[in-house]
Protein backbone atom coordinates (compact mmCIF):
# COMPACT_ATOMS: atom_id res chain seq x y z
CA UNK A 1 0.00 0.00 0.00
CA UNK A 2 1.32 3.42 -0.55
CA UNK A 3 2.38 6.01 1.94
CA UNK A 4 -0.46 8.17 2.29
CA UNK A 5 0.65 12.23 1.44
CA UNK A 6 0.66 15.03 4.25
CA UNK A 7 -2.56 16.49 2.57
CA UNK A 8 -4.19 12.99 2.96
CA UNK A 9 -3.45 13.09 6.70
CA UNK A 10 -4.90 16.48 6.76
CA UNK A 11 -7.99 15.63 5.65
CA UNK A 12 -7.98 12.77 7.56
CA UNK A 13 -7.48 14.17 10.71
CA UNK A 14 -9.88 16.98 9.96
CA UNK A 15 -12.77 14.62 9.73
CA UNK A 16 -11.65 12.98 12.93
CA UNK A 17 -12.40 16.51 13.85
CA UNK A 18 -15.41 17.72 12.41
CA UNK A 19 -16.78 14.34 13.20
CA UNK A 20 -15.60 15.50 17.17
CA UNK A 21 -17.58 18.82 16.83
CA UNK A 22 -20.77 16.94 15.38
CA UNK A 23 -21.69 14.47 17.44
CA UNK A 24 -20.23 16.49 20.53
CA UNK A 25 -22.77 18.77 19.45
CA UNK A 26 -19.81 21.82 19.92
CA UNK A 27 -17.84 23.93 17.97
CA UNK A 28 -14.36 22.82 17.73
CA UNK A 29 -12.29 23.55 20.70
CA UNK A 30 -8.91 23.80 21.21
CA UNK A 31 -8.51 20.50 22.96
CA UNK A 32 -9.84 19.12 20.35
CA UNK A 33 -7.91 20.16 18.03
CA UNK A 34 -5.00 19.55 19.69
CA UNK A 35 -6.06 15.51 20.42
CA UNK A 36 -6.28 15.34 17.10
CA UNK A 37 -3.65 16.80 15.81
CA UNK A 38 -0.88 15.03 18.15
CA UNK A 39 -1.67 11.81 16.99
CA UNK A 40 -1.03 12.97 12.83
CA UNK A 41 1.27 15.98 13.66
CA UNK A 42 4.06 14.10 12.36
CA UNK A 43 2.43 12.69 9.10
CA UNK A 44 0.04 15.23 7.96
CA UNK A 45 0.15 19.13 6.44
CA UNK A 46 -0.56 21.34 9.28
CA UNK A 47 -1.31 24.01 7.36
CA UNK A 48 -3.72 22.40 5.10
CA UNK A 49 -5.52 21.11 8.00
CA UNK A 50 -6.20 24.39 9.95
CA UNK A 51 -7.09 25.77 6.67
CA UNK A 52 -9.67 22.46 5.98
CA UNK A 53 -10.65 22.72 9.56
CA UNK A 54 -11.70 26.47 10.06
CA UNK A 55 -13.00 26.55 6.16
CA UNK A 56 -15.78 24.00 6.85
CA UNK A 57 -16.37 25.47 10.56
CA UNK A 58 -17.20 28.82 8.91
CA UNK A 59 -18.83 28.42 5.92
CA UNK A 60 -21.13 25.04 7.18
CA UNK A 61 -24.48 26.96 6.42
CA UNK A 62 -23.22 27.62 3.01
CA UNK A 63 -22.02 24.07 2.53
CA UNK A 64 -24.86 22.47 4.06
CA UNK A 65 -27.33 24.29 1.50
CA UNK A 66 -25.24 23.39 -1.34
CA UNK A 67 -25.27 19.74 -0.30
CA UNK A 68 -29.11 19.97 -0.22
CA UNK A 69 -28.66 19.48 -3.87
CA UNK A 70 -27.45 16.53 -3.79
CA UNK A 71 -28.49 14.45 -0.26
CA UNK A 72 -31.54 12.55 -0.19
CA UNK A 73 -32.66 13.30 3.16
CA UNK A 74 -31.66 16.09 6.15
CA UNK A 75 -28.28 16.34 6.71
CA UNK A 76 -29.22 15.51 10.45
CA UNK A 77 -30.27 12.20 9.50
CA UNK A 78 -26.89 11.32 7.79
CA UNK A 79 -24.38 9.34 9.48
CA UNK A 80 -22.05 11.71 11.16
CA UNK A 81 -18.93 10.63 9.39
CA UNK A 82 -20.47 10.62 6.34
CA UNK A 83 -21.39 14.10 6.63
CA UNK A 84 -18.26 15.41 7.74
CA UNK A 85 -17.01 13.69 4.74
CA UNK A 86 -19.41 15.08 3.00
CA UNK A 87 -18.94 19.00 4.13
CA UNK A 88 -14.90 18.68 3.96
CA UNK A 89 -15.28 17.50 0.23
CA UNK A 90 -18.09 20.50 -0.62
CA UNK A 91 -15.41 23.10 0.85
CA UNK A 92 -12.45 21.31 -1.07
CA UNK A 93 -15.00 21.88 -4.06
CA UNK A 94 -16.07 25.53 -3.45
CA UNK A 95 -12.79 26.75 -1.54
CA UNK A 96 -10.54 24.82 -2.99
CA UNK A 97 -9.97 25.20 -6.88
CA UNK A 98 -6.40 24.02 -7.02
CA UNK A 99 -7.34 20.37 -5.81
CA UNK A 100 -8.40 18.36 -8.73
CA UNK A 101 -11.95 17.36 -8.68
CA UNK A 102 -11.42 13.61 -9.12
CA UNK A 103 -8.59 13.90 -5.85
CA UNK A 104 -11.48 15.21 -4.04
CA UNK A 105 -14.25 12.82 -4.42
CA UNK A 106 -11.35 9.74 -4.47
CA UNK A 107 -9.94 10.78 -0.93
CA UNK A 108 -13.24 11.73 0.64
CA UNK A 109 -14.78 7.79 -0.47
CA UNK A 110 -11.34 6.85 1.08
CA UNK A 111 -12.36 8.21 3.94
CA UNK A 112 -16.15 7.02 4.25
CA UNK A 113 -14.39 3.70 3.82
CA UNK A 114 -11.92 4.25 6.53
CA UNK A 115 -14.47 5.73 9.01
CA UNK A 116 -17.92 5.41 7.99
CA UNK A 117 -20.11 2.34 7.45
CA UNK A 118 -20.30 -0.43 5.63
CA UNK A 119 -21.98 1.07 2.54
CA UNK A 120 -21.47 4.54 3.32
CA UNK A 121 -18.47 5.47 0.76
CA UNK A 122 -21.01 4.62 -2.16
CA UNK A 123 -23.50 7.09 -0.94
CA UNK A 124 -20.49 9.65 -0.47
CA UNK A 125 -19.76 9.00 -4.05
CA UNK A 126 -23.11 9.50 -5.25
CA UNK A 127 -23.74 12.99 -3.53
CA UNK A 128 -20.48 13.84 -4.36
CA UNK A 129 -20.76 12.93 -8.24
CA UNK A 130 -24.01 15.36 -8.31
CA UNK A 131 -21.96 17.61 -6.42
CA UNK A 132 -19.30 17.64 -8.95
CA UNK A 133 -21.07 18.37 -11.94
CA UNK A 134 -22.31 21.16 -9.79
CA UNK A 135 -19.76 22.81 -8.63
CA UNK A 136 -16.94 21.99 -10.97
CA UNK A 137 -18.78 21.53 -14.13
CA UNK A 138 -15.91 21.94 -16.35
CA UNK A 139 -14.05 19.22 -14.44
CA UNK A 140 -16.31 16.96 -13.93
CA UNK A 141 -17.30 16.82 -18.00
CA UNK A 142 -13.85 16.65 -19.07
CA UNK A 143 -13.46 13.90 -16.42
CA UNK A 144 -16.27 11.95 -17.06
CA UNK A 145 -15.36 12.19 -21.15
CA UNK A 146 -11.61 10.95 -20.14
CA UNK A 147 -13.40 7.95 -18.39
CA UNK A 148 -15.83 6.99 -20.69
CA UNK A 149 -12.79 7.00 -23.52
CA UNK A 150 -11.06 3.80 -21.73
Amino acid sequence: MARALPRSHSRRAAVQALYQALVNEQALGKDSLEFVTAENSDKMDAKYFTGLVDGVSKNIDTLDAELAYAVDRNLADIDPVESSVLRLAVYEFMYRPEVPYRVVLNEAVELAKAFGGEKGHKYVNGVLDKMGSKLRAAEYKESKARRAKK
